[in-house]
């Protein structure tokens, strides 16, 4: 099975991935989602409350180092076997242009069509019609990923209350039209950043689409091409000059002359070098593999020094990330103090007034209560223990006072610092959690 073949089939399983993904759920919890509506984050059957997002620098560093770890290793494979630019490319300009509209007649992927006769302009604007359609598609797709399918299809059924939503839609799609239809492989080569933090990144070990200088002979020297010059092609070397590498490269290099930014793995070179060479029974000139294993006859080392570190690195970050997301948050509580600091009453008693936000995360109901730990100068007022049910949200209002006279400072406030420590009745050795609150103290003059 040629590349091209196998990138078609890992292009289909992406896309079907990528639209099945969002509808699947454990109990009740997305695969991947970050709703800013609902204010979560779903990641593999986990909801996570914006609060609790401690575990986002570690996806975020797993995701860098491992987008730096693959280039060292396989080159831009990420380019050419699974970024959405790639696929949406291919499926305009190999399936819509090629295969449906037959605009395409020559095997060349960089040069454009020419469209002489009206019959193609029309096919030309039905194309863009066409793939209009699919970007409305995958627009919507890529916006489950922030409103879960099941809000979604609600809110389209009112769409003048979510015009942003839409907006959002029909912006994302029209990107994609100009993008895949008119600035092409462009993107790649001129816009994409990663292109230009490849090299950096490459060694003699990174596997990447080579040609065989030592079976082909060199075809440029000093960045020029030599071959046709001066007939410098010698028995030993095997490149026919028939080009057919730099025909089908959809970024329009060739890859002849070495490394070059513009190169994105796909590996089509590979399979019309393949085509050519073996009418002729000999073995391919144009591999997939590293410089070490194609022109210096050496094993590819994948446990190089950097790279064992990149390993190591996105190991301990797993680690970590499994450690953050394995500390149940059975219920969040949020504390605010009252706009006023304090009150002070006849009998000199001095008491703290404060807003307390609380939200039962787990699968079942619990009596929450609350108590004050190492102080005994503070007393609860007016709590009474409640019941809370399953992704319930409450409001309290805790009282701190205390009846002793402190004389702490005469010129100012003195804040104090409370640990208090609310607690599930049913299991308060594991449904519980701390939290130090400041107790705002008068000065000595405020006393009458």
């Amino acid at each position: 099975m040629t590349y091209a073949k196998k990138r078609y089939l890992n292009f289909f399983a992406i896309t079907i991935f990528t639209l099945v993904l969002p509808f699947i759920t454990i109990n009740g919890n997305h695969m991947l989602l970050l709703s800013f509506d609902r204010m979560e984050f779903h990641f593999l059957g986990f909801a996570f409350e914006m609060q609790e997002l401690y575990i986002m620098p570690f996806l975020l560093m797993i995701l860098f180092i491992g987008i730096f770890a693959t280039t060292a290793i396989g080159g831009r494979i990420w380019c050419g076997w699974a970024c959405p630019q790639t696929i949406f490319r291919v499926i305009y300009r190999d399936l819509i242009e090629s295969k449906i509209f037959n605009l395409r007649r020559i095997k060349n992927k960089v040069k454009d069509v020419v469209y002489s006769k009206t019959e193609n302009k029309i096919k030309k604007i039905l194309s863009i019609s066409l793939f209009g359609i699919l970007s409305l598609i995958i627009a919507t797709n890529f916006m489950w990923y922030f409103v879960p399918p099941e809000d979604f299809f609600r809110y389209m059924q009112e769409p003048k209350d979510h015009v942003f939503m839409v907006m959002f839609i029909v912006t994302v799609a029209l990107f994609l039209v100009y993008d895949i239809v008119f600035t092409k492989e462009h993107f790649c080569t001129y816009v994409c950043p990663y292109s230009r933090i490849q090299s950096v990144l490459y060694d003699d070990n990174t596997i990447q689409a080579i040609y065989n200088t030592n079976r082909g002979g060199e075809i440029y020297k000093n960045g020029e091409k030599t071959i046709f010059k001066a007939k410098q092609l010698q028995e030993h070397e095997e490149c026919t000059a028939c080009e057919a590498c730099v025909k089908i490269c959809p970024t329009g290099i060739d890859i002849r002359k070495g490394l070059q930014v513009e190169c994105i793995n796909c590996l089509e070179c590979v399979d019309a070098c393949t085509s050519v060479m073996g009418k002729l029974g000999k073995k391919t000139l144009v591999d997939w593999g590293s410089t070490n294993e194609v022109i210096n006859d050496k094993k590819t080392n994948y446990f190089s020094i950097r790279n064992i570190m990149y390993y190591v690195a996105i190991g301990i970050c797993f680690v970590l990330l499994v450690i953050s997301a394995s500390k149940k948050e059975y219920f969040l509580l949020n504390v605010n103090k009252t706009t006023k600091l304090y009150n002070i009453k006849e009998d000199g008693h001095v008491t703290n007034n404060y807003l307390l936000t609380i939200q039962n995360r787990d699968k079942k109901a619990y009596t929450f209560d609350i108590k004050i730990l190492d102080n005994k100068n503070f007393t609860l007022k007016r709590f009474k223990p409640f019941k809370l049910g399953i992704d319930k949200r409450v409001k309290k209002v805790l009282i701190l006072e205390t009846k002793k006279r402190l004389f702490l400072s005469d010129k100012k406030d003195t804040p104090i610092d409370v640990k208090i420590v609310m607690f599930a009745k049913e299991n308060p050795k594991e449904v519980f959690k701390e939290q130090t609150i400041s107790f705002i103290y008068p000065r000595n003059d405020s006393f009458k």
